[in-house]
């Protein structure tokens, strides 16, 4: 198709439709006339602009009624003409805009618009757009006189009312799309003419007559059905800031005087539609948006879809930038909306928000302003009066905003939240918030039932630190969200960062010293408030004016380990054992450094103090017990404070700590070992024993006065069986003459300390076995004046033993339990030493024995593990002892029980007497070969353990009478064979020769029984095993070694 690139060509081509359709305006005419000008050039129809629309805006102009079609087509046709045209004269712009705003407005004017057809609302709209945006050069700026102000405000009007009131999605954003070009504001890829000063505040002043009806309209909007979809709301989010910033920029309000006259117009109803932004204007707008704003927060921040909360970001973001003086009273609204959504579910809304935060930061828009301060201050005090009550009646999402709102409201006040906390009423207020949501839940049985038994469960080196990650799991009564937690701890550490450290910590020490209900909570904040003094783990958007000193951290500190570590804070009833609650009735230690002070004064309990319950609860006892774990957490973060200067506080910090390593309860040792391992990294030791052993002098001398005091100080031997768990080797030397001690007190106070007592002397020999070089065996031959001295190792677990003996047949089975826990590592570091460790067994004997036949099935079973080790060391020298004592009483157990397991159910693998007739069965093989019986002690054992090889009986307890027969055919092939034969003899044994008699066993031709498959299995084994040494030749194989007893035993 030729192309008319000269307007004489395009005139000739246009002037016929161009007259037609004047004539005749019809949608084929204007359809004609479309087509004809896809034929012109664009600079030829830029010629010819006002001759080709003269006939559509006179079809548009024309009275009576038109079909809607008609219209649509010539708005379309002008569209199209526009889009390639420029409008370059004032009274053209002005008369098309009112032209084509006309074709949405109804007959009468009063129902603005009119209810026309989607698809025509749509093509004006976008009519509109073009229009605005072929405007050339200045003359755009023709539109927005006071003059033309009734024209666009009708435009306003009927843009703002589609908005809201149209179904159409699409309809709703192209309005929206068209009041933001309207407004100037337009955000498309379009070159646009940019407003310099004067002009900006020329338009600002126009649209602050329509800024009532615009906001509220927008405001209809934003909050509306959400189905209408996320995009309108975020269009409609985003022209409301655009228009509010126009208005009511700061900028341009400060250079708007009192006095300052409204501009001249000529019409005097005109003139009273031009606004005056003076400054009781602008207190009155600022006030009205205020109540818009915050219903727009209140509804966007909550919305499902991430865009509007970006939106709602964008929209804060703009305003807090530009508006903040005018709207000072809507940045309470602004700041909550921002703050809250600084942990939102969206990265990408979380990581504009920290963005924004820190430019309002770093543009210091709150600190250096007072006003907005005092709002946030308002704002920070209202929060945490509310903040109780909303922490109890918030569900935790509830809960993580408000507390992000706290937060977010700390970091913006930055250096200025002193305002806040040097009012009495705002920190009392706000600490007392604080003690309500770090409440804990203390009544879970589970705590108190944690106990730690023996040296086994620490032996362990810790793989890392418990604190510096989220420490001890804690449960609180108000929240369950760990990020609630968190949250929290932030708030604590900015507090301390920015606040007056003396004055928080003297106020947190004073709820900390009010009442047991806040201890456990002060504890926590004051632990938070060092660590966001020391400007660790804390996250800000200011920098402080001056940073806390190392000598102001480190007195503070020791005054707080004062508190923590006196006697009625660290010594606090965690169990009902009895020997238990008496220590800590009649606990002395004054906490604050390894040598006692006032060692000669009387108790220092109070009888308010929580320890001295004569009662405790399970609740008090849990209480008591995190009140421990929270205060040995502070220690830990306190090292990691003050790093290597730490050091210096190590003479009076590791000795109470090393106490609550050895406590009873697993949650407190385990807090207790992280501390150590905190305390380690942080004063430059490598591991927890370099920490110990360079510690060792305070911590043996602190031991050694203590243990002459026992009756006070019954803590001491938890330190060294802590020190000994934790050390090596090298530490035996160093505590030699404090385990001296120890066996001196038990002697002395066995009655009613030996349970502690033995626990140290349990770790003792625990570390003698697994650390101590093994000693060259010594000649039993020589002379007893000859004898070579024990070394220093095994003449410890000789005194031990010593000890120990006549404490078998103590009346508390605790005490029982763990001495023969003790007697079982004594025996095994002394085996080696005969001479010593025979006459030990021969004296421990009768006792020992009295322990396997006539006790506690707990003692029963730990009695036997004893028995076994004996056996394995001493072997013969039990031999007749095992056959007269033990043997006859084991064997008629044994069957005693068999019809019990043969019949029980499956729960019963779980009973005490299952576990005792499993470790006999696992050990009696093992004693019969290690300690070589004979024929009748074997055939008792035999016919004991027949019954076991029963199928009615549980799995594991049949294949243990399998391996005591195993053990068997070891000592005593042939009597095994004929034993099992009696009972099942699977193959006839045919004579060699017609003279020999036949062979008759007793399990010939029986029928299949309970016992059979077991008693084939038997056989079996022992066929493959004489089938084995028949191969082997005649020379001897050598003899396969048989697991030990305490590896059997597991």
């Amino acid at each position: 198709m030729a192309v008319f690139d000269t307007p004489q060509e395009a005139f000739g081509i246009l002037r016929p439709v161009c007259v037609q359709l004047t004539k005749v305006q019809t949608t084929e005419n204007v359809e004609r006339l479309q087509a004809q000008l896809q034929t012109v050039s664009d600079s030829a129809l830029q010629e010819l602009q006002e001759y080709v629309l003269f006939p559509l805006r006179f079809t548009l102009k024309t009275p009576g009624p038109k079909r809607e079609r008609l219209v649509q087509s010539v708005v379309q046709c002008i569209t199209s003409i526009l889009s390639t045209t420029c409008v370059k004269k004032q009274d053209l712009l002005q008369e098309l805009f009112s032209e084509l705003c006309l074709c949405l407005s109804s007959p009468s004017g009063l129902q603005p618009p009119a209810p026309l057809s989607e698809e025509l609302k749509l093509t004006v709209i976008q009519a509109l757009q073009v229009l605005m945006h072929s405007a050339y050069g200045d003359i755009i700026l023709t539109l927005y006189q006071p003059s033309t102000l009734p024209h666009l405000g009708f435009a306003v009007s009927l843009l703002l009312a589609l908005a809201e009131q149209e179904k159409a999605k699409q309809i709703k954003l192209a309005a929206l799309k068209c009041l933001q070009v309207l407004i100037l504001q337009c955000d498309c890829q379009e070159h646009h003419r940019l407003l310099d000063t004067v002009e900006t505040r020329q338009c600002g002043n126009l649209f602050a007559s329509f800024l009532p009806g615009i906001s509220t309209a927008l405001s209809r909007v934003i909050t509306g059905d959400i189905k209408q979809g996320h995009m309108v709301t975020v269009s409609a989010i985003r022209l409301f800031y655009q228009t509010v910033c126009l208005v009511m920029a700061d900028e341009q309000l400060a250079t708007i005087t009192q006095d300052e006259e409204k501009p001249s117009v000529e019409q005097s109803r005109v003139a009273e539609l031009v606004v005056h932004r003076g400054p009781d204007w602008v207190k009155s707008t600022a006030d009205k948006l205020s109540l818009l704003i915050h219903k727009i927060v209140e509804f966007a921040s909550l919305h499902p879809h991430w865009k509007v909360r970006m939106e709602l970001v964008e929209l804060v973001h703009h305003l807090m930038l530009k508006c903040s003086q005018s709207l000072v009273e809507s940045v309470g609204h602004l700041l909550k909306a921002l703050v809250g959504l600084v942990n939102d579910e969206s990265n990408e809304v979380q990581s504009k928000c920290h963005e924004i935060l820190r430019s309002i930061a770093e543009l210091r828009t709150v600190a250096e302003n007072r006003a907005l301060a005092d709002i946030l201050s308002e704002n920070l005090h209202s929060l945490a009066t509310a903040l109780p009550r909303l922490m109890n009646s918030q569900d935790d999402q509830g809960k993580f905003s408000t507390l992000s709102l706290l937060l977010g409201s700390l970091k913006l006040l930055g250096p200025k939240v002193n305002i806040v906390l040097n009012s009495a009423a705002h920190l009392q207020r706000l600490s007392k918030a604080l003690m309500q949501v770090l409440e804990l839940d203390v009544a879970d049985v589970k705590i108190i039932e944690e106990r730690r038994w023996g040296p086994e469960d620490s032996l362990g080196e810790p793989s890392g630190s418990l604190q510096h990650g989220k420490g001890q799991k804690k449960y609180f009564r108000f929240f369950f969200d760990e990020r609630i937690f968190l949250l929290i701890q932030q708030v604590c550490r900015v507090l301390g960062y920015y606040g007056n450290l003396y004055l928080l910590v003297d106020h947190f020490m004073g709820l900390y010293n009010e009442s047991v209900v806040y201890r456990k909570q002060a504890a926590m904040v004051l632990n938070e408030l060092i660590t966001g003094a020391a400007g660790l783990g804390v996250d800000v958007l200011h920098e402080r004016e001056t940073a806390v000193s190392t000598e102001d951290l480190k007195g503070t500190i020791t005054s707080i380990l004062e508190e923590y570590t006196d006697q009625a804070n660290w010594y606090l009833t965690t169990s009902i054992d009895t020997e238990g609650t008496s220590d800590e009735l009649t606990v002395k230690h004054s906490g604050v450094c390894a040598i006692p002070r006032g060692a000669h004064s009387s108790s220092l309990i109070s009888s308010s103090s929580p320890s001295s319950d004569p009662s405790p609860t399970i609740r008090s006892m849990n209480s008591n017990i995190w009140q421990i774990c929270i205060q040995l957490e502070g220690v830990g973060c306190f090292a990691y404070v003050l790093g290597k200067e730490f050091r210096l506080l190590l003479a009076s910090v590791l000795y109470p700590v090393l106490e609550k390593a050895g406590d009873s309860s697993l949650l407190i040792s385990q807090t207790a070992t992280g501390t150590m391992v905190d305390v380690c990294h942080a004063c430059g030791y490598d591991s927890v024993q370099n920490l110990i052993n360079g510690n060792s002098d305070y911590l043996v001398n602190g031991i050694s006065l203590n243990l002459r005091r026992v009756a006070h100080q019954p803590h001491a031997s938890q330190v060294l069986e802590a020190m000994l768990r934790h050390s090596d080797a090298s530490l035996l030397p160093l505590v030699e003459d404090v385990i001296r001690d120890v066996l001196s007190a038990l002697d002395q106070f066995y009655d009613d300390r030996a349970s502690s007592f033995l626990g140290v002397l349990s770790t003792l020999v625990a570390a003698l076995e697994v650390q101590a070089p093994p000693p060259e065996p010594e000649m039993n031959d020589s002379g007893a004046e000859g004898e070579t001295p024990l070394p220093a190792h095994a003449q410890i677990a000789k005194d031990v033993m010593e000890r120990c003996i006549h404490l078998l047949s103590d009346k508390s089975l605790r005490v029982r339990l763990k001495v023969l826990d003790v007697l079982e590592f004594c025996v095994i570091v002394l085996h080696l030493h005969e001479n010593h460790l025979l006459p030990m067994a021969h004296r421990a004997w009768p006792a020992l024995v009295t322990r396997l036949i006539n006790d506690d099935p707990l003692a029963v079973l730990r009695a036997f593990k004893v028995l076994c080790t004996l056996a394995e060391k001493c072997g013969d020298f039990l031999k007749r002892r095992f056959s007269k004592d033990v043997l006859p009483k084991l064997a008629s157990s044994l069957v005693a029980q068999a019809p019990v397991s043969a019949r029980a159910g499956p729960v019963y693998s779980h009973s005490l007497a299952f576990k005792l007739q499993l470790a006999v069965l696992q050990g009696l093989g093992l004693l019969c070969e290690k300690l070589d019986l004979g024929e009748s002690d074997l055939n008792k054992v035999a016919d004991a353990c027949l019954m076991y090889l029963s199928a009615k009986q549980p799995v594991k307890l049949q294949e243990a009478a399998r391996s005591v027969f195993l053990h068997l055919m070891g000592v005593d092939p042939d009597a095994t064979w004929l034993f099992l034969n009696k009972i099942c003899c699977p193959l006839p044994y045919e004579p060699p020769h017609p003279s020999l008699q036949p062979v008759k066993l007793g399990g010939m031709g029986r029928q299949r029984t309970e016992f059979t498959d077991n008693v084939l299995d038997l056989l079996g084994e022992l066929q493959r095993q004489e089938t084995a040494a028949f191969q082997a030749g005649p020379q001897e194989s050598p003899e396969p070694q048989p697991p030990s007893l305490t590896e059997a035993l597991g």
